[in-house]
């Protein structure tokens, strides 16, 4: 009964999970390029982690970083996480500043093992999200020195839903692939007004493809591993529905309205992805990756700007003092990490990169297994007031409720 009542809620979840992209996700002004801002936030404790952890195992929880982690899930591990994120944006340029703040999931997932040599998982997060507002917007009417104020809103984004698999081809080497569905829609609203008549455009682009992966991990020592990921290339589908309206006199007329229009694929380049994990001594760890994304090969152009290979760093430390210890404080894991990105979208030549700094806390929820409750924060910065005159300073929270259950195993008491 308890698991018919789990996997209902799990089935919830998914749903407000997949719908809640038709609301903006982030506050960021850079949304507003591309499919929007790419999600940082992960499953679990990786959020803490400096959002890394290639090759880090799986067996306290899911990561859902590198495929090949699933085959260290222990046999008989069910792991079950669900998350949730506030970000707060603060944003200026060289005439004023504005905030704003954004709340919503971050991801849905489980994972458990098929046998001692395999486990699966899948995982649903956004992919992009997008959330942004233009005040102000100046354009000249066509043919005339007259100029026109517009409000342009914007909001939605990417869904990646994700099925991982994973087997151990030896005591050290575990090998992974996967596959997702990326799908999702986004939004925009413009409205002006010239005197007493009214214009309202709306269009939602629609985006769709599958994407597949690989990657490896493999314990060199026993406190020494190292993994690696690609991620292979893919073009997104991409349709658009489209509706202009405007008020004359009060009265309304529809000037266009077009349904499932085609519009250009969007490329997502070659991801590729290397990184270690040592444990220096008993219940202190460090993880580090790096990833190269070969924007430059999708040959993509931004109305501002054009893609550019990007380079991300990332590395992440973890502590706990004595896992089987009676006193709590003892249990509870402290972590910490930074991550650098030198972004993907270059303007006048000048790349938009930034970097964060992450702390977090694992308090155990059980004695008997891995449940923790995966407290993240991290602040950040993109951009710079020297090039693209908007600097963006941002504040982002997650909260990971990461539950394990034993399945098949002979209880002695009821």
């Amino acid at each position: 009964m308890k698991k018919i009542i789990f996997f209902a809620c799990v089935f919830t979840c998914c749903f407000l999970a997949a719908n809640a992209q038709s609301e903006g996700l982030t506050g960021s002004p850079y949304s507003m390029y591309g499919l929007g801002i790419i999600n940082q936030a992960n499953v679990g404790k990786y959020n803490a982690l400096g959002h890394g952890g290639i090759a880090m195992p799986g067996n306290s929880g899911i990561n859902n970083l590198n495929p090949a982690s699933y085959a260290s899930i222990f046999d008989k591990s069910f792991f079950f996480d669900v998350g949730f994120r506030a970000e707060y944006n603060h944003y200026s340029n060289k005439i004023n500043d504005e905030d704003k703040w954004s709340f919503n999931f971050s991801n849905l997932a489980f994972a458990f093992s098929l046998s001692k040599k395999s486990g699966i998982g899948v995982t649903l997060t956004p992919y992009t999200n997008v959330g942004y507002t233009l005040l102000g917007v100046t354009s000249n009417i066509e043919g005339s020195d007259q100029e026109f104020e517009s409000t342009i809103n914007g909001s939605g984004g990417l869904n990646d839903v994700k099925i991982n698999y994973s087997y151990l081809l030896s005591d050290k080497i575990r090998i992974g692939v996967n596959a997702s569905y990326l799908f999702g829609s986004i939004k925009e609203n413009e409205f002006f007004y010239i005197g007493s008549s009214y214009f309202d455009m709306n269009e939602t682009s629609f985006y769709h493809g599958v994407r597949l992966g690989l990657g490896f991990q493999y314990d060199i020592l026993k406190n020494f591993s190292v993994g690696g990921t690609v991620q292979l290339p893919v073009s997104l589908d991409g349709s658009m529905d489209r509706t202009v309206t405007k008020t004359l006199d009060g009265t309304s007329v529809t000037v266009e309205d077009e349904e499932g229009e085609n519009i250009s694929d969007f490329k997502l380049p070659t991801e590729l992805g290397v990184g270690i994990y040592f444990t220096p001594f008993k219940g202190f760890s460090v993880n580090a990756d790096y990833k190269r994304n070969f924007w430059s090969s999708t040959s993509q152009t931004d109305n501002i700007g054009q893609y550019e290979d990007q380079d991300i760093f990332s590395m992440g430390v973890e502590y706990m003092k004595n896992a089987r210890s009676l006193e709590y404080i003892d249990r509870v894991q402290f972590r910490g990490g930074f991550t650098s990105d030198n972004g993907y979208l270059s303007i006048n030549h000048k790349k938009v990169g930034g970097y964060a700094i992450t702390a977090g806390l694992g308090l155990p929820l059980n004695t008997n297994t891995n449940s923790m409750l995966n407290i993240s924060y991290s602040y950040g910065q993109k951009g710079q007031l020297s090039n693209i005159l908007i600097k963006e300073n941002y504040h982002f929270i997650t909260l990971n409720i990461s539950l394990e259950d034993l399945w098949f195993i002979k209880r002695k008491y009821d």
